[in-house]
């Protein structure tokens, strides 16, 4: 048995709930959310489904012209499976009209480009359809800050964001998640090849254990690292908590005095 081995009846009940009793006191009975096809929105499909009902849940296939079409056939046969509302709107004309304007841009740019696009139609659907933006991060991503501000990380509420993704792993097992979903190379479909943990440079199973010492246990790098993970991982991942910081904070304001 692992340190991050949950409880996941009792996680998916609370999650379940949390969903529910959250859009009804705002006052909405609808939720819209991104379906990529990869392991943590297909998670958040299914209890979202569950907590608000299928006919109350829409989900948007965003894909560009470079994301694998086996991806998007993921993301349709969830939605299908689920019977929740579904549309496909494909990004490529606006995000290549506006890089045509800087050709010399690097993929990252371009990546989180794709990621504001989708989150500002995923925005756009929810007000046409008085609902909610319900977010599918993680807590590893959030953490490692893995993810694109006012893209990803666009959201009314955010379900998974207590958990990590090896958590995740255990949760979709238990609420029946297609096998080849749970077991998919992770990839944001950033651009052709793309892989979060080649991109990361470490294994999320890695990254969980680390982060999980050096943020729940509390540990020193120097006390994580006698645990079983070299010092150069450990001090790759810190400075990726470090470096991310203002990530996970709402944007500061200057402090000033009130008018004498």
């Amino acid at each position: 048995m692992s340190e991050l081995d949950i409880d996941c009846p009792a996680v998916h009940k609370t999650i379940v709930k949390f969903i529910r009793d959250f859009l009804a006191a705002a006052g909405f009975e609808r939720g819209v959310l991104g379906l990529s096809g990869g392991l943590d929105s297909t998670v958040v499909a299914f209890l979202s489904a569950e907590a608000l009902g299928p006919d109350n849940v829409m989900a948007l296939i965003l894909p560009y012209k470079t994301t694998r079409p086996a991806c998007i056939q993921d993301a349709g046969a969830v939605a299908q499976q689920l019977g929740i509302r579904t549309q496909t709107i494909d990004i490529t004309p606006q995000i290549d009209a506006y890089f045509e304007q800087f050709p010399d841009a690097d993929r990252l740019r371009r990546g989180n480009k794709m990621a504001r696009e989708r989150m500002a139609i995923i925005y756009d659907h929810a007000k046409a359809w008085q609902a909610l933006v319900i977010g599918t991060g993680n807590r590893t991503e959030a953490l490692l800050g893995y993810t694109t501000l006012w893209g990803d990380m666009g959201c009314d509420l955010n379900p998974l964001g207590n958990l990590y993704k090896t958590q995740v792993r255990q949760l979709a097992q238990h609420i029946g998640v297609p096998e080849h979903i749970i077991h998919k190379p992770p990839t944001a479909g950033l651009w052709p090849g793309q892989t979060d943990e080649g991109e990361l440079g470490v294994t999320y199973a890695d990254a969980d254990q680390v982060l999980y010492r050096l943020i729940d246990l509390q540990l020193t790098p120097e006390q994580t690292a006698t645990t079983g993970f070299n010092s150069a991982t450990v001090d790759k991942i810190l400075k990726m908590i470090q470096h991310s910081e203002h990530k996970r904070h709402l944007p500061p304001a200057a402090q000033v005095d009130a008018p004498a």
